[in-house]
């Protein structure tokens, strides 16, 4: 099956029949809620305190609804209209701002207490136009992402790797914008329930999270 990546740029594959047909399908909606919940808590945010958090890719607002159901306040940006469209129509809490991830995070230093982003960073590794360089816009997301955390916040990336390349491609672009941390991979022996998220710190190197379906693997282990 061919990856939505390859067939067109996010903002013409994410039409207003593929944005309507997304958030409609029980399947995508379930794994959807499932990857948030997982990135919210690989966030390790404090209990019982709602946070201010910023939702990259957000779509129609699947990711943010776990976050609205979980306390917290929550703005997501997408380059899809259409997708964005669908969010409006669910009225989901969050504020919501049509914007290109490759061109940088628009806000202000230290605004957010953390990030989430479902699905979308594997977009960046595709040059969708002549004037497009993944090496630069992973960088430009990543350190205006990095600008618009506070100092003890985590952002937690899942996406879909290609290949090894992309993987050392996104982590290498992170790490020189001043992040720390590294992949945490769910399920790794696991074709179906395999996921990959990239767990970003920006408060100094921590030890990052243990990963999901490894405990036979790393029994003994510190």
């Amino acid at each position: 099956m061919s990856r939505p990546e390859h067939l067109a740029p996010p903002d013409i594959f994410y039409n207003e029949e593929e944005a309507k047909k997304y958030t409609q399908n029980s399947r995508i909606i379930d794994i959807q809620v499932q990857m948030s919940e997982r990135a919210i808590e690989l966030l390790t945010l404090p209990e019982d305190t709602p946070c201010y958090l910023l939702d990259i890719g957000c779509g129609s607002g699947l990711s943010g609804s776990v976050l609205e159901d979980q306390g917290h306040f929550w703005v997501g940006l997408d380059i899809s209209k259409a997708m964005l469209d669908v969010a409006l129509e669910r009225e989901v809490e969050g504020d919501l701002l049509l914007s290109d991830m490759g061109q940088g995070c628009p806000f202000r230093a230290g605004t957010f207490d953390g990030a989430i982003s479902i699905s979308a960073l594997q977009w960046l590794c595709n040059a969708d136009k002549a004037s497009h360089k993944p090496v630069q816009r992973l960088y430009k997301f990543f350190s205006s992402l990095y600008a618009c955390l506070s100092r003890s916040a985590r952002a937690v990336l899942q996406f879909y790797p290609e290949n090894n390349e992309q993987m050392e491609l996104v982590t290498t672009q992170a790490m020189k914008a001043g992040f720390y941390g590294g992949l945490v991979i769910d399920y790794p022996n696991s074709s179906k329930a395999k996921k990959f998220f990239l767990v970003l710190m920006t408060g100094g190197n921590m030890p990052l999270p243990k990963a999901l379906g490894t405990e036979q693997k790393s029994q003994g282990k510190v």
